[in-house]
């Protein structure tokens, strides 16, 4: 008989492990989970009270986390490491016994226990530790019994304290890596800001001036913005600088490509949807507009949405609200819209493929982008940036553009605009074999008169002669007019560089006043 109860007795205790396990388990906050355990020991066995005490890094004091059973002071009482008896298990890191509270001296009751002057208590305090430091104290209030077994109180409080550990240690985890993403987002927004700052847009010329003072004007406003220009000329960048230069720029900025999409998806992607709206919707999901609430979205190549999204697109303008697809229920949203087209929308409401309506919702504020043949004087400084850039992200320790490759940079005509620019010297940057991009290191089509309406009628010898010169002029650069120096990068000598130094008419005092990395003009 005594051995069944000694086994029903373990199987109690297994079953009550069992159960603090799965509440500490639970997805819960820590301080829910830990007023869960508490719970479940005092029901197992008729417990006084009880508490888990933890230690604040930042203070060094002990804290009541969670208790039962204490009285609201008890609950805001704070210790000190080494004071009382909680305070000498945190510092020793070793379970104490107090089986009558009422002849220990070193018991402060600064916990204020409810029942404590009704009756003797005996006091079970055991260490939490983590990485075998104590960080501090789960601790029970039982009534005072002659001969009972403190020392099994203990083993299953130990193990009990152990698992706390576990979950205090497997949240502090998930805290620090929750602040590590906050921390970081912070930070990707402050890039993004700083990236897509219009201060940070390249160009000096007078178009490009306009336009910054049009982003000025618009920027700190929930206006819609409609941004027009050629395809290339960096209209997204212009919305990524009214989002990031607006009170907006910590909420988010969505992107939609409007001719990317199909039309039998463009509804769903920008509206959201309901379950069951259509095969193959399995749950709700949230449409860009949603997505974007509070910050700012981007609709890109407007004029390719079908005739029914324009309308729905039109509503949203107006009252601020949609409803997903298949649903009943109006959406509202706080969004701000910037689109952007590269098509003649005025041709497209003439031929009754554009809403006039819609494109008066969208025309409150228009700003037009140049195409790059109407800001040639903005060709090298785009060209030194993407130069920069590229140079630095494939490793290429190239610094500067010959002469006859800027004159090729600036006589062409730049159908593609910016994005034409910029693919041209990344492929420079890649094929070039040294630290200067020369004429030859250019895409063909820079080089091909057909396509740069800039026919050029050199002959063979005149061509040799050009590259020649320029790479004379180049070594003449790199050691500041010493004839020598440049023969020897030459692999030459000084008499020939001398020669042709004189049948080019290349004057070398001109490059003895410039340093050595500057760029010919």
């Amino acid at each position: 008989m005594a051995k069944e109860r000694a086994i029903s007795k373990e199987a109690a205790r297994l079953i009550a492990l069992a159960e603090v396990n799965d509440a500490l388990a639970g997805g819960s906050s820590l301080r829910a989970s830990l007023q869960r355990v508490l719970q479940l020991l005092d029901r197992r066995d008729s417990v006084v009270c009880s508490a888990v005490t933890l230690l604040n890094p930042d203070s060094g004091l002990l804290h009541v986390e969670a208790s039962e059973g204490l009285t609201p002071e008890g609950r805001s009482a704070r210790y000190a490491i080494g004071e009382g008896v909680t305070g000498r298990v945190v510092e020793s890191g070793k379970p104490v016994i107090v089986p009558r509270v009422s002849k220990e001296p070193t018991f402060l009751n600064r916990a204020r226990r409810k029942n404590l002057d009704r009756r003797d208590i005996s006091f079970i305090c055991v260490p939490i530790k983590t990485r075998k430091k104590p960080v501090g104290a789960l601790s029970i209030d039982l009534p005072f019994e002659n001969g009972r077994d403190y020392q099994g109180y203990v083993r299953v409080l130990d193990v009990v304290a152990s698992m706390i550990a576990q979950a205090i240690r497997v949240n502090h985890l998930v805290d620090a890596e929750r602040q590590r993403l906050v921390d970081e987002n912070v930070h990707l927004r402050g890039e993004l800001k700083q990236r897509y700052d219009f201060s940070n847009i390249v160009g000096t010329s007078r178009p490009m001036q306009q336009v910054y003072a049009q982003v000025a004007q618009v920027a700190g406003a929930n206006t819609t913005v409609l941004v027009r220009g050629e395809s290339g000329t960096g209209k997204e960048l212009i919305a990524h600088a009214l989002h990031y230069s607006s009170p907006r720029a910590k909420k988010p900025f969505i992107k939609v490509s409007c001719a990317a999409l199909p039309d039998s998806l463009i509804e769903s992607e920008l509206f959201g949807y309901e379950k069951g709206a259509f095969t193959g919707a399995q749950g709700r999901k949230k449409g860009r507009f949603e997505l974007a609430d509070g910050g700012t979205l981007f609709l890109d190549e407007i004029g390719a949405l079908n005739p029914s999204t324009q309308v729905k697109l039109l509503r949203v303008l107006q009252e601020r609200e949609f409803e997903r697809l298949g649903g009943t229920e109006p959406v509202k949203v706080n969004v701000r819209l910037i689109a952007a087209s590269n098509a003649d929308l005025e041709k497209a409401i003439a031929a009754g493929t554009f809403r006039a309506d819609l494109h008066y919702r969208l025309n409150v504020f228009a700003i037009f982008v140049p195409p790059l043949r109407e800001r040639k004087t903005d060709v090298l400084l785009l060209a030194d940036h993407f130069l920069d850039r590229y140079a630095v992200e494939h490793g290429k320790h190239v610094k500067r553009i010959s002469t006859p490759a800027i004159d090729m940079l600036m006589t062409y005509h730049w159908p593609g605009n910016v994005r034409e620019l910029e693919n041209a010297i990344e492929r420079a940057v890649l094929v070039c074999d040294g630290s200067v991009i020369h004429a030859h290191d250019l895409p063909p089509s820079l080089q091909t008169g057909e396509a740069t309406g800039t026919v050029m009628s050199l002959s063979l010898t005149d061509a040799v002669d050009a590259y020649e010169k320029d790479l004379i002029e180049d070594a003449l650069k790199a050691t500041r007019g010493n004839r020598g120096k440049a023969a020897t990068l030459l692999q030459s000598t000084d008499r020939i560089v001398s020669y042709k130094v004189k049948k080019y008419g290349i004057d070398c005092g001109r490059y003895q006043r410039e340093p050595p990395t500057s760029r010919s003009t």
